[in-house]
């Protein structure tokens, strides 16, 4: 039986005795040697080591910092996700900050404490295997990542929204999606418009709350020339180009109550008027309709027609916010960074150290639009070829980096638990307490003592 093979660890170090002892001392690994910028990077191409230990001063400017940089930087854009530890006596703390900042995963300051780096290294190498086997799996995920066409994923609670939408998409019902703003619900409308029959047909989309109330009927139902000042030509509306294809009504509970009675009246007997005209019009189309407000509430209030709301609602399909889909913001976050560095800003790569974990810590309210809209952000207005937290306009999440004390981890703790219960329940105070098990006064005072705004 063949040995397990050792994890690889690299030196960069021109001192050929403190080569020797980190050799030694680093025995339960398979130990490489570089002595300057040139052999280190020819090193990281055949032997792809997991993590880097380099001194900054290499020669031939062993006395500054310029030639340890150039290496990192070589380092992190042949691997970015290489483990380097840089180590420097050299104006450590204006060193260990520009290098954290170009993507190093730790700083350590010269004369070397063998047992403190070994720390380091082993810790490295811990995360390293993390992100390898998640790289793993999310190999494994495939074309599953992207589903109906049109979502990419691969959590489990959007997968099952998934099979839900295939398992429907060719019965002759009306499909209600429902969750909140920036969700992908227009994604998920057009893959039950591409699983279906109807897919060689038109998808017409309208968002129902974008329209001024006193046009929202011209746009869906059509007018005929005449029919109102400035209607010089007959116009078809939305329904009526939607024919043997899928209607999307965007926002469907903010349609007015008496455009409600008509848009019923199609929905029972498949056949429109437009304004000014007496001629029915029969029109077959599938309808999907999609909103993030509670229509039940809206019923009750009178506010939405309830003969509507089930004819409308024949399927009700939940979508998950982007905080319960787990695992989707960083596999987003990284298909963002692929198209938007490819538009944008060729130069960035990657992730520093801690970004993936501030992107999975952060509660997302504004769903995949904003972790979208951040990403764009970031990807113009990052400095190097890393994306870092700060880009993000996120708090590191790095969680190789200690709090100051336990009141200050419950504390942040409380910070990320609460803004994910408000995510979850939309804002909605009393619900967010339900969750977190608190009362709303408990509530209200944790809101105003960790200064968070719902």
């Amino acid at each position: 039986m063949s040995a397990v093979a050792k994890a690889k660890l690299l030196i960069v170090e021109d001192d050929e005795g403190l080569q020797r002892q980190l050799r030694w001392a680093y025995d339960d690994y398979d130990v490489l040697v570089a002595s300057d910028r040139n052999a280190a990077v020819d090193m990281v191409r055949q032997a792809e080591p997991a993590v880097v230990t380099l001194d900054l001063g290499l020669p031939p400017d062993p006395d500054g910092v310029s030639e340890g940089f150039a290496t990192l930087e070589n380092i992190l854009t042949l691997k970015p996700e290489t483990k380097v530890i840089v180590a420097s006596g050299h104006g450590a703390r204006e060193s260990a900050l520009r290098a954290i900042a170009s993507g190093a995963y730790d700083f350590y300051q010269k004369p070397v404490d063998i047992d403190q780096l070994g720390l380091i290294v082993r810790r490295a190498f811990q995360l390293h295997d993390i992100e390898s086997e998640n790289r793993r799996l999310e190999s494994r995920v495939g074309d599953e990542r992207t589903v109906l066409g049109t979502m990419i994923t691969a959590a489990p609670e959007m997968m099952k929204v998934a099979r839900t939408i295939e398992r429907v998409a060719n019965a002759n019902v009306s499909v209600m999606l429902l969750g909140a703003s920036g969700t992908g619900k227009e994604l998920l409308a057009r893959g039950v418009h591409n699983a279906s029959g109807r897919r060689d047909g038109g998808f017409v989309a309208i968002n129902c709350a974008a329209i001024p109330e006193n046009l929202l009927e011209a746009e869906l139902f059509g007018y005929e020339k005449g029919a109102f000042t400035g209607a010089i030509k007959t116009t078809e509306g939305k329904i009526e180009l939607a024919h043997q294809g899928t209607l999307f009504l965007d926002e469907v509970g903010d349609i007015p109550l008496p455009l409600q009675v008509k848009l019923l009246r199609f929905l029972q007997e498949r056949v429109i008027e437009r304004i000014g005209g007496r001629k029915a019009i029969a029109v077959d189309t599938r309808i999907v309709c999609a909103t993030h407000q509670n229509l039940d509430a809206m019923i009750r209030e009178g506010s939405f027609r309830e003969d509507l709301y089930y004819r409308l609602a024949e399927i009700v399909v939940k979508i998950p916010t982007l905080a319960e889909r787990h695992g989707d913001a960083t596999l987003l976050a990284k298909h963002f960074l692929h198209i938007f560095s490819r538009e944008m800003n060729p130069q960035v790569k990657g992730f520093a150290p801690g970004a993936l974990d501030a992107i999975n810590a952060w509660a997302w309210p504004g769903n995949v639009r904003e972790l979208e809209n951040r990403m764009k952000r970031a990807v113009i207005m990052a400095d190097g070829k890393l994306i870092t937290a700060a880009d993000l306009d996120l708090e590191s999440a790095d969680e190789d980096g200690l709090p100051v004390n336990l009141k200050a981890a419950r504390e942040e703790a409380d910070r990320r638990a609460i803004r994910q219960a408000l995510a979850r329940t939309e804002n909605n105070i009393s619900s967010a307490a339900r969750l977190l098990g608190i009362s709303r006064p408990t509530l209200y005072d944790l809101l105003k003592q960790y200064g968070l705004q719902p």
